[in-house]
């Protein structure tokens, strides 16, 4: 995989930009994978660090505009159905989606900024954004925020991890096993939240 990404990143900025919208429209290599492989091969400085930051944010938030524009094209119902056939191929289940979307409805901000930090579906969750017609001004800010977070977080820990004389690729490894158990975290929470939370009302009356 490191070949691949080498050669792209000899094209400088360009091949950096390329990668993350890339990444933002098909997630090989997930993003918290080539974020850390970035902050660890290609920021030599703080800033540096800070380019990479500022490109690698753009090109997600702009991934993230042609998603929310094919969404406010084809409109929900068409979405969903698209979602259903190619879902299985990219590991978003329908059902999550659908979810996420009804959780849109409901605080489109909210969810605009925490889907930035969902692995996969901070890919396409913007399809149900504008499938739904929410607000593009409020959507972008949400997203450019959460996208810059989460990018900020992956580059650091990958420049931190360079100069820090231990194991990169084994902390690495365990930095995305933790990033999956907190995204399965999420999704659990997400399916069943609302029966625990009834069940507890009726416990405590």
């Amino acid at each position: 995989m490191t070949g691949p990404l080498s050669a792209i990143l000899g094209f400088g900025l360009s091949g950096v930009f390329c990668l993350a919208f890339t990444e933002k429209i098909l997630p090989v290599p997930p993003s918290h994978v080539l974020l850390l492989f970035l902050g660890m091969t290609a920021a030599a400085d703080g800033a540096s660090l800070a380019i990479l930051l500022a490109v690698t944010t753009s090109a997600s938030f702009a991934g993230c505009l042609v998603w929310y524009t094919v969404g406010r094209r084809i409109g929900f119902d068409r979405a969903g159905r698209l979602i259903e056939r190619a879902g299985r191929y990219v590991f978003l289940r329908p059902e999550t989606y659908h979810k996420l979307g009804q959780a849109y409805r409901r605080n489109h901000i909210r969810m605009s900024l925490l889907a930035q930090f969902i692995p996969t579906v901070r890919n396409y969750l913007p399809i149900a954004a504008g499938a739904l017609r929410l607000p593009a001004l409020t959507f972008a800010l949400a997203t450019l925020l959460g996208a810059a977070i989460w990018n900020a977080g992956f580059l650091l820990t990958g420049y931190l991890l360079r100069g820090s004389g231990q194991d990169s690729l084994t902390i690495g490894f365990r930095i995305i096993v933790i990033v999956v158990v907190l995204e399965t975290a999420f999704m659990l929470a997400l399916r069943y939240g609302p029966a625990w939370r009834r069940r507890i009302r009726l416990v405590l009356g």
